[in-house]
């Protein structure tokens, strides 16, 4: 009688791939990864499934499964945990900084250029034009998500609440999502996904030798060796290099200085970020522009523009922020050099994170995503994240289409909400956006074309005077 009780092991004579040979794909990636997470998760999935074929259908949507769980962005994270797969932690190291390495360098260059041209006809024109891609962008990303999402009752009174706390009372994106977890959990809000079906066969990846891949093999090769002791080494190790010179800033400059507020904030948004840039971007612009002062609402819609239209993560925004922030409080320093150091010190703790959730929990990943309580409580954050996202494209909405905004109390919370003054309506804007909605959902055209396109109308209309 044959056993059947497990798989035939991987032999030693699996195709291995080379460590400079992934090297130059992660590098290949990193520079193709323009369009947000859709686009760079696409790309990925071109080169390391269908052509390269290091990974097997099934792996990859496990691993974009077991990132999406996390805090952060999920394309840096499944570039990191890929990696990881195939060359361990130096393999998840340079996959994860080469992907946000080269848009790094492009926003910081730009930031710079921004600071020196800023007030130019030119540069304001350009902006105006991207501006308004930029909030058609965000209203196709909240039509596909609510389209996607909504799904169940329950799920629309998450998101209807998720808005009004956000919007009308001001409720910090961090507890918005605490209290949509526990809503979900209370209400048993069902998941619709692999947690509501029957578990996976584990086995089943070598079971079926007709898919097997490269990192298959070696994942079925390598023992399911990340014990508890390992996993809280890397932790610690992870912890030590996000949070050490966010301890040293604050032990030299104290409290208050600029670095120091930047690194403590920045680190709390990377540990709440669930559902991408445009959950917390509504969150970090309250903060940054309303709270700290270290740039204007238009300015944080203009770094959003350059996020979208350089490669890498959006929250590469960070960065831009960071980079303002800085250069206009200097200090001592020479305010590039300032604005400079604003900018690693943001990019480092908003990224550094990435590589402690995935090696801490990459060893887990099944039964990560086996768990009904999580699913359940990751479903009732979903659905926040598109009420988030609805106050979001609201929020980039009246101060693209309007000039002037006016404050009105909030009742019964001593508050205040800003809403439009209508006679300050911005045609030209609200067109540019219209158009823009209409060629990226009907006609199916692309984001960097979209954003060059406005921007080369913007620029247009500032050449006679629209602007």
């Amino acid at each position: 009688m044959q056993d059947h009780s497990s798989p035939e092991p991987v032999t030693d004579s699996a195709v291995h791939v080379r460590f400079d040979q992934a090297l130059l794909v992660w590098l290949k990636i990193s520079l193709l990864s323009f369009g947000g997470p859709a686009g760079q998760i696409a790309v990925m999935h071109r080169l390391l499934v269908e052509e390269l074929k290091w990974v097997s259908e099934k792996r990859f949507l496990h691993a974009l499964n077991f990132c999406m769980l996390l805090p952060g962005p999920e394309a840096q994270q499944l570039t990191i945990y890929l990696g990881w797969l195939l060359h361990r932690v130096r393999g998840g190291v340079v996959a994860g900084v080469l992907f946000v390495l080269p848009g790094a360098l492009i926003v910081l260059g730009l930031s710079m250029l921004y600071v020196s041209y800023q007030q130019t006809v030119a540069m304001g024109s350009i902006f105006f034009g991207i501006k308004a891609a930029v909030l058609a962008i965000v209203a196709t990303a909240l039509w596909r998500l609510g389209g996607r999402v909504l799904r169940h009752a329950r799920l629309v009174v998450i998101t209807a609440a998720s808005f009004l706390a956000s919007f009308a009372f001001g409720v910090p994106f961090p507890f918005v999502i605490l209290g949509a977890a526990l809503g979900a959990l209370i209400w048993q809000v069902p998941t619709g996904g692999a947690a509501d079906e029957p578990a996976d066969d584990p086995t089943g990846d070598l079971a079926d030798a007709g898919d097997q891949r490269i990192i298959d093999q070696r994942v079925a090769g390598h023992s399911a060796s990340s014990t508890n002791h390992g996993a809280l080494r890397a932790a610690l190790v992870c912890g030590i290099l996000w949070l050490a010179p966010v301890a040293i800033l604050y032990g030299w400059l104290g409290a208050g200085h600029i670095y120091v507020q930047q690194g403590l904030f920045f680190s709390q948004v990377a540990v709440v970020t669930f559902g991408g840039a445009y959950a917390v971007l509504s969150y970090m612009a309250q903060q940054t522009v309303g709270h700290y002062g270290w740039l204007s609402a238009g300015e944080m819609l203009d770094g959003l523009g350059m996020a979208e239209t350089t490669p890498g993560p959006l929250i590469m925004v960070t960065q831009f922020v960071g980079f303002i922030g800085a250069y206009r409080s200097p200090g001592t320093l020479d305010p590039m050099l300032a604005g400079t150091l604003g900018a690693l010190v943001t990019t480092w703790v908003t990224f550094a994170p990435c590589f402690l959730w995935i090696f801490l929990g990459a060893p887990y990943i099944e039964a990560l995503r086996g768990n009904r309580m999580l699913a359940t409580a990751l479903t009732g954050i979903t659905a926040a994240v598109v009420g988030v996202v609805l106050n979001l494209a609201i929020w980039f909405g009246l101060r693209v289409m309007f000039a002037s905004l006016v404050e009105v109390e909030v009742p019964f919370t001593g508050g205040v909400m800003q809403l439009p003054a209508l006679a300050s309506f911005d045609p030209l804007a609200s067109a540019i956006t219209v158009s823009a909605f209409a060629a990226i959902t009907i006609f199916r055209v692309g984001m960097i074309r979209v954003l060059a396109t406005s921007a080369c109308l913007g620029l247009a209309a500032g050449s006679v005077g629209l602007v």
